[in-house]
């Protein structure tokens, strides 16, 4: 089984702001400064394809941190009507938020229309890792989804791939 890491790096324009005052000198008063704040509204998104490891038609927008390198990130995932993702798993711990539509899940090795759960706006799904999934769009669905990267998506069936269709079958 090939093991395919998401990877997109999108430009964001990002607001940060400076929380401690520098001491005489500019340097922080006793702590490291903290962290950036990420400040985004809907309009700030950047959308892009997603990556090829994902079937063709969904988008992405990357909203904090890097899902193909270690550490905390999140995503948001764009599917349009009736987009389906086969049976797989994920090495780490997979937290989606439904922020718009109807996203469909279900648990097991193979997608099924009958193994799907319907989840509305501000649902809340914990994928934990290695746990068997599949999913589907009804209507246009937004899910937001967040965890430690690198994202890694582990097909169940290695013909599911995407990346290892032709362009033509995509």
């Amino acid at each position: 089984m090939r093991m395919l890491i998401v990877g997109v790096a999108l430009g964001l324009t990002v607001v940060t702001a400076n929380a401690q005052a520098p001491a005489k000198g500019g340097k922080p008063a006793g702590k490291a400064a903290p962290a950036a704040h990420v400040l985004l509204t809907p309009g700030d998104l950047k959308w892009g394809p997603a990556p090829p490891v994902l079937p063709a038609g969904a988008q992405i927008a990357v909203l904090d941190g890097n899902p193909m390198a270690p550490g905390f990130f999140v995503l948001r995932l764009k599917f349009p009507d009736g987009y389906k993702i086969a049976a797989h798993w994920h090495p780490t711990d997979e937290n989606i938020t439904v922020v718009q539509g109807t996203f469909r899940a279900g648990m097991g090795d193979a997608y099924s229309d009958g193994g799907l759960h319907d989840f509305a706006v501000g649902s809340y799904i914990k994928m934990p890792k290695r746990m068997h999934h599949f999913a589907s769009a009804k209507g246009e669905v937004i899910v937001q989804i967040d965890g430690q990267g690198p994202f890694v998506v582990n097909y169940i069936n290695p013909n599911d791939d995407p990346t290892k269709k032709t362009p033509t079958t995509r």
